[in-house]
C-alpha cells in the first residue's frame, strides 16, 4: 500500500465517518508517520523480527499471481473496501505466522476479542494458543480440531494453489465495519482422508469489527456456515473424531 492509498484511506475514513477531511489527516503525510498496521501486509512481514515468524517468513506470492485473476470484486485504491480487505490481509498474517501476539500491529492485543456466529469469545492468546481455523470454524462433523500446526497442514494440504479472501463489500464504515466476503480455493488436495475433485470451493459470510481510531481491530464478529463449505469438501460425510 503506498503514500497515495495511504492518504485516500484516510480522507474516506474521515469523510464516511465526519462528513470532512480533519486538519490532522493530511494528503501529505509521509508513509514512516503511518501506522504500521495500515501500510499493507507486505510492510508488515519486512518490518518484522525474522525471530517473530513460526516457521520463517511467509510466501504470498500466489497471492499476487493468482487471486488477482480469480477474485470477484475489484475495488478501488483507497476505497473503505480495499482498506477492509488489506487490515483483514495483516490480521490473517500476523495469527497464522506470528507467535507472539504481543507482536500483532493489526490489532489491540489486550483488549480484541473474536466469535463465529453469537458463540463464545475467543482472545488474541486463544488464537495463538489454539490456531484461527480450530477457532473460527468451531464444532463441525465435518472438521477435526489439529494442533497449531496442523490446521494448517489440513487446509494447506487441501488447497496447494491457495486459499484465497476478499471483501465483497463493506456495508458501514468505522467505527463499526460491517463487510460481506468471499474465501474460495480450489480443491486439488486431500481433506482428511477425502480425495478432490479440482473443483473451486466457496464460502461466503459477513464480519462486524469494532475498531479504534487507528483502524486496529478491537472485536469481529463473524457470520457463515462452515458446515456448508466444509461438507463440500467431504461429500457431506462427517469426518472421523478422535
Amino acid at each position: 500500500m503506498d503514500s497515495i492509498l495511504i492518504a485516500e484511506l484516510r480522507n474516506v475514513v474521515e469523510e464516511q465517518r465526519f462528513g470532512a477531511r480533519p486538519s490532522l489527516w493530511k494528503d501529505t503525510t509521509p508513509l514512516s508517520e503511518t501506522p504500521l498496521g495500515l501500510q499493507g501486509r507486505t510492510a508488515v512481514v519486512e518490518a518484522a523480527d525474522p525471530s517473530e515468524f513460526r516457521h520463517g517468513i511467509p510466501d504470498y506470492h500466489l497471492s499476487h499471481l493468482v487471486m488477482p485473476g480469480q477474485r470477484t470484486a475489484e475495488h478501488a485504491p483507497g476505497s473503505l473496501e480495499a482498506i477492509v480487505e488489506s487490515i483483514v490481509q495483516v490480521f490473517e498474517m500476523e495469527v497464522s505466522h506470528k507467535k507472539d501476539p504481543a507482536t500483532w500491529v493489526s490489532m489491540v492485543t489486550e483488549h480484541f476479542r473474536t466469535n463465529v456466529n453469537g458463540g463464545g469469545w475467543a482472545s488474541a492468546q486463544d488464537i495463538a494458543d489454539t490456531g484461527s481455523y480450530n477457532v473460527l470454524i468451531g464444532d463441525s462433523p465435518f472438521y477435526r480440531p489439529e494442533s497449531f500446526d496442523g490446521q494448517h497442514d489440513v487446509f494447506h494440504g487441501a488447497f496447494p494453489n491457495g486459499f484465497y479472501w476478499e471483501v465483497l463489500q463493506v456495508l458501514s464504515p468505522p467505527p463499526v465495519v460491517a463487510f460481506k466476503w468471499r474465501h474460495w480455493g480450489s480443491f486439488d488436495g486431500e481433506y482428511h482422508g477425502h480425495q478432490p475433485n479440482g473443483k473451486t470451493i466457496e464460502m461466503f459470510g459477513m464480519s462486524v469489527a469494532k475498531v479504534s481510531d487507528d483502524l486496529k481491530l478491537l472485536e469481529v464478529e463473524h457470520y457463515y456456515d462452515p458446515n456448508a463449505f466444509l461438507g463440500s469438501l467431504t461429500g457431506g460425510c462427517p469426518v472421523a473424531h478422535n
